[in-house]
């Protein structure tokens, strides 16, 4: 979304503890390395080596050694920016820095940093991997995004079945529309999961949004079509 809406930011970096081991307490027991299922950590003849990519900071290692040689330190593993690029507009955006893989810690970060809004939009990765399941964790409604594609109705199945898991209402947008979406509505109706708009796929609205535009802004009719999208989400008054 920062490519949409440009604008100066300030940055807050994003840690995540970390396993490190006090050479004069351990006594190479191996306890931490056989607990640990990551293999962020490995007890070799005569140190323990760690991991820190593989580290998933869940601490259990720490728990587990009973000489208490191992303490967390923090570790820098991404940042969140924060601009003002509209007057009602405030966009935290998270970045995970280079080779890192673990992003949850990052949006719950973000999400941290964004309490206290009165109306919070999330934008999640495709897909139902941890980092959309961390999104999505709290929200209040969930607009599930898909293409009239056989890839786009199997996706829109798996996400809109951690939306009910997770026991959150859903709607559906069905972008890149070619018209013939009728089994994308189909299996909407059988879960009851309102259709909230449908985009063409069109290259008019592609020409736009490759050079970095808003159709909602840039094309006749569209601001009125968002407009009612967001009228279409219950507690949402645009």
């Amino acid at each position: 979304l920062h490519l949409f809406f440009p604008a100066a930011a300030t940055d807050v970096p994003v840690t995540a503890p970390v396993p490190e081991i006090d050479s004069s307490k351990c006594n190479l027991c191996g306890e931490c390395g056989k607990f640990c299922r990551f293999g962020a950590l490995a007890v070799v003849k005569d140190c323990v080596l760690t991991f820190p990519h593989l580290c998933h900071s869940c601490g259990g290692c720490m728990l587990v050694c009973p000489q208490g040689a191992i303490r967390e330190v923090p570790r820098t593993i991404g940042r969140i920016t924060c601009s003002r690029p509209l007057s009602r507009l405030v966009l935290i955006t998270g970045i995970l820095n280079e080779g890192e893989v673990l992003a949850p810690p990052v949006i719950k970060a973000a999400k941290t940093l964004a309490e206290g809004h009165p109306l919070i939009l999330y934008d999640a990765s495709p897909g139902i991997a941890c980092p959309v399941i961390e999104t999505l964790e709290g929200s209040d409604y969930c607009v599930l995004v898909t293409e009239s594609t056989p890839f786009g109705l199997h996706d829109l199945r798996l996400a809109a079945g951690v939306a009910e898991t997770l026991g959150i209402p859903a709607g559906v947008v069905i972008n890149r529309s070619d018209g013939k979406d009728e089994e994308t509505v189909a299996f909407s109706r059988e879960h009851d999961l309102p259709i909230l708009m449908t985009i063409p796929f069109s290259r008019e609205i592609a020409a736009v949004t490759s050079r970095g535009g808003l159709i909602g802004r840039d094309l006749p009719g569209w601001e009125e079509r968002f407009t009612d999208l967001a009228s279409a989400i219950p507690g949402v008054n645009p």
